[in-house]
């Protein structure tokens, strides 16, 4: 009969013991849920970050590339801006032979005109002056002997772009001997300064050039031989001076080619000033 009534009671506190067991089951079940969400929950977190990582990584390579790229614009353009600085320098120098060469032509047709002009004069006093002369006397023999302008000025022009300077400073020499007053007159004292320039003497330059700008400051080389005495003076090493004669002629012809050619070399002279391990020597 005891029996009987302790087996309801076992049963009671068995299913009293069991309860304690499933409450800790399903804790840890929730627990486990927990973790593995959790777990997913990282597994997409690294993967976003790799995929975000992998797109910082491509904005970095496009980035560098396209700083190489510019760099590498800039270095050309660097380059290139050289490049064109020094073939301006060139080219400045060739217009200015070209204009010289434009001037000089111009020179040689206002000189034949003149020349005709001076030819029709003569022959009209020779006419006039024909009965009074004896037979066998030269007239105007000073005139006569000497070679005719144009002769000797293109002979001399000839020879001094040939390279024969000593022969074309007899021809200008003698041009200006027997023909001091024409048109050509200031371009032959000139090239007299011009060759002594090509052959080292540029004190004999200096004062060829002085000549030009002294005696026939209204031709059209008084701005060459400004130029030119400037580059004399700088060759001696007088840069002072040079420097000076160059300002100078910037400041009385602003816009013509020699300004220019002037500007070009002051801005190389600043430049080797400027540089600490130049030599102040000129070209």
């Amino acid at each position: 009969m005891k029996t009987k009534r302790l087996l309801p009671l076992l049963a009671l506190l068995g299913l009293w013991c069991a309860l304690p067991a499933f409450g800790v089951s399903k804790e840890m079940v929730q627990l486990q849920t927990q973790v593995e969400a959790l777990q997913t929950q990282m597994t997409q977190m690294r993967q976003s970050f790799d995929e975000r990582m992998g797109v910082m990584k491509n904005l970095i390579e496009q980035t560098t590339d396209n700083m190489n790229k510019v760099t590498g614009a800039v270095n050309n353009l660097q380059k290139t801006l050289s490049q064109q600085n020094n073939d301006m320098s060139g080219k400045v120098d060739q217009v200015s032979t070209q204009v010289q060469a434009l001037h000089d032509s111009l020179d040689e047709m206002r000189a034949r005109l003149n020349k005709l002009s001076t030819q029709l004069d003569q022959f009209a006093s020779q006419q006039q002056n024909l009965p009074s002369q004896a037979p066998g006397v030269q007239p105007g023999a000073p005139a006569v002997q000497a070679p005719p302008a144009e002769v000797l000025y293109n002979g001399g022009l000839r020879d001094y772009n040939a390279g024969k300077y000593d022969i074309a400073s007899q021809e200008f020499n003698d041009y200006l001997k027997f023909y001091p007053t024409t048109d050509l007159a200031g371009n032959a004292q000139f090239y007299l300064g011009e060759i002594a320039y090509r052959q080292g003497n540029f004190q004999g330059a200096i004062q060829a050039y002085d000549a030009v700008l002294q005696q026939y400051p209204g031709g059209n080389k008084a701005a060459a031989a400004l130029l030119k005495k400037g580059y004399a003076l700088i060759e001696l090493g007088q840069r002072d001076a040079g420097v000076h004669e160059l300002n100078s002629l910037i400041a009385r012809y602003p816009r013509s080619v020699e300004a220019a050619q002037a500007r070009e070399r002051l801005r190389q002279l600043s430049t080797r000033k400027t540089s600490p391990s130049h030599r102040p020597a000129d070209q």
